[in-house]
């Protein structure tokens, strides 16, 4: 019965319509041989430099910036999680996601969470994470960032080492393309005193170019206590020091204060959040015909607050949380061409991460006392090589390898390897083989019971095939993936008799999946998509669906721009068991979303965004109930 019922799957993953995201021109390598069509889709996270996707064996899918503005959304996540076969992203309410206790923003691609840290996220390459709990912030992941995100699903240790364990988001920043000045202003406002605000500068003058955004977003939320507010800057300078070289540095800031709830059987008083987090970067870029490279220099902060609440039966705390985390990094690769259909790339990393975590008594005898949780600091340093070799027209040959030493944890070597069949008619088959892995978190190892000093890597396989084609002269393209996942070593709070848990490696992954997806471009005017998948979980995970599916419909003519999609998400898991304990509960649920924009003027477009129209009442955190049908709208203005 399972056999028939995964094939029966794949069948409809197959016949199941998906949004094909596509990414800018660039410079790339091409095929060798005639008698394959140039596909206008160009990445850099399969590869660090500049790839037609097509010759990647990894599986990367692309949102790019018209995607991201259809919704006049301030977060790129819900974007992604409509359009990215695989990747379900949680969450609680109409704005933010929050931190600690009742948070959500959790980021789980083929059933891996990047809370627990075995997803990564990027930003033009650089690890975004918090340095003690080793997750990345989802109310960091802000649409004005971006001019395009790609989603490589699977293992990308060997570029991007621990954390990169079950794939990486990465968010490539905006850059003004043309020469001028562009302004523009958004502006919204609607359920639940929701109000969101954004003003953008873009400069290219010359060599010169910049960017500088702000914004301003705030809600009172659905329930009662559950405010978020957040403030965002965002500012990239960069100058081409000639036709092959180029210098380019920028900085992100982010504070937002958030609060929670608690549950519907157990309502939580004083539960707020002050949350800090900054980012800034520094990179020399080289661009030659033969080769190209970065050495960057990258550095993440971020200062935490919180108060965890209390119930009406327990006293207020008299205690804050508190945390400094950092980390730096050094980044440098080269790619280069030595010979005919050949492509070699060798780059090294070197992560410093840690910071400080301790609570502030602000009342009872210990009154402005500090007691410390954790003061670490760790490094990473490694160093791999990716060799890609086109035999002849019809076949792409990808290896790679890396060598990843923890300071605290020991070594670690990293391989993958996969082919790329190019075949006739614009059909590609590719067959891959990788591991991931991840370094236990300082969390694990030296904050709260039940800490464990002694953990070792996580360590899993990914293997994989992919069918995809460009048929109708690229109006139509469709593709599929089949995978499956076997992990070991995965860190789990283990019980113990007379005594706190204790973290050991002791679990396991065994996941296996079927991700469809395929585009129709009708006429000039309109487009359907929809993506499709499906996961099976030996060991359920929290927040990950079995069954995903977006359907949506695209309408652009003249002035009006109209996009309308239906989302099922079938066995959410919002409670599992672990070690025994618990109880296992899934959802399931149909939402529908509508965005359509006017454009009143040159400068001035009027907008709106209607969530959930079908008023549905669900849950994707347990004891959270999502808003029922929601409504934003607002204006847009171009100076």
């Amino acid at each position: 019965m399972k056999r028939k019922s995964l094939i029966h799957t794949a069948i409809l993953a197959l016949i199941s319509i998906n949004t094909a995201a596509h990414g800018q021109t660039g410079a790339a390598d091409s095929l060798p041989a005639a008698g394959i069509h140039a596909i206008d889709r160009v990445v850099v996270t399969g590869t660090r430099s500049a790839t037609d996707i097509r010759h990647l064996s990894q599986s990367v899918s692309v949102v790019d910036r018209q995607q991201l503005e259809q919704g006049f959304r301030t977060s790129l996540l819900p974007t992604l999680s409509e359009q990215v076969p695989g990747l379900f992203i949680t969450s609680r309410g109409i704005l933010g996601y929050g931190v600690s206790d009742g948070a959500a923003g959790g980021i789980s691609l083929r059933g891996l969470s990047g809370g627990s840290g075995r997803l990564m996220v990027l930003i033009d390459g650089h690890p975004q994470y918090m340095g003690l709990m080793g997750h990345p912030i989802a109310d960091a992941c802000q649409t004005l960032l971006a001019e395009r995100v790609e989603v490589l699903r699977g293992p990308a240790s060997v570029l991007y080492g621990s954390n990169a364990m079950g794939g990486v988001v990465n968010i490539v920043t905006r850059r003004m393309q043309e020469q001028g000045v562009k302004t523009d202003a958004i502006l919204g406002y609607g359920s639940f005193n929701t109000l969101q605000s954004e003003l953008t500068n873009r400069i290219r003058s010359g060599r010169f170019t910049s960017i500088v955004s702000g914004s301003y977003n705030r809600t009172d939320g659905h329930r009662t206590d559950m405010g978020f507010e957040q403030y965002g800057g965002y500012a990239k300078v960069g100058y081409d020091l000639s036709t092959q070289w180029a210098v380019r540095a920028d900085v992100n800031l982010t504070h937002f204060n958030a609060s929670q709830p608690g549950t519907l059987s157990e309502r939580m008083y004083d539960a707020d959040q002050r949350i800090t987090r900054g980012m800034t970067s520094l990179a020399i870029e080289n661009r030659y015909e033969r080769s190209s490279g970065a050495l960057s220099l990258f550095y993440n902060w971020g200062r935490h607050r919180i108060n965890d609440g209390h119930t009406a039966n327990e006293a207020p705390l008299d205690y804050r949380f508190n945390s400094w985390d950092n980390m730096m990094g050094l980044s440098w690769y080269e790619s280069m061409r030595l010979f005919r259909g050949n492509r070699l790339t060798v780059g090294v990393d070197y992560y410093r991460f840690g910071g400080k975590a301790w609570n502030r008594y602000i009342a009872g005898e210990h009154e402005g006392e500090n007691s410390e949780l954790a003061d670490v600091v760790q490094h990473e340093t490694a160093g791999y090589v990716d060799f890609r070799q086109h035999v002849g027209s019809r076949l792409t040959f990808d290896a790679g390898l890396r060598l990843d030493h923890h300071s605290h944890v020991g070594t670690e070597w990293i391989p993958q390897a996969g082919l790329s069949l190019h075949l006739p008619h614009d059909l590609e088959l590719k067959l891959s083989a990788s591991k991931g892995f991840r370094y236990p978190t300082l969390r694990e190892m030296y904050m709260f019971p039940p800490q464990n000093p002694d953990l070792k890597p996580e360590r899993m396989w990914n293997y994989e095939l992919a069918l995809s084609q460009h048929l109708l002269e690229g109006r139509l393209t469709y593709g599929i993936n089949l995978f499956r996942i076997d992990g070991e070593n995965l860190i789990v709070a283990v019980p113990r008799e007379g005594a706190t848990p204790l973290n050991i490696n002791t679990g396991d992954i065994e996941n296996t999946g079927v991700e469809g997806q395929i585009t129709c471009r009708i006429g000039g005017n309109w487009s359907v998509d929809a993506n499709y998948s499906y996961l099976h979980m030996v060991y359920p995970v929290l927040g990950a669906p079995e069954h995903k599916l977006h359907a949506g419909v695209l309408f652009n003519r003249r002035r009006w721009n109209i996009s309308t999609g239906v989302e099922y998400v079938g066995n959410l898991y919002t409670e599992v068991v672990v070690n025994g304990r618990g109880t296992e509960r899934r959802t399931s649920f149909v939402l529908w979303n509508l965005d359509a924009s006017f454009r009143v003027a040159e400068w001035l477009t009027l907008w709106m965004r209607g969530e959930n129209l079908l008023a549905q009442r669900y849950e994707i955190n347990a004891g959270y109930p999502m808003p029922r049908a929601t409504c934003m709208g607002g204006i847009k203005v171009n100076f």
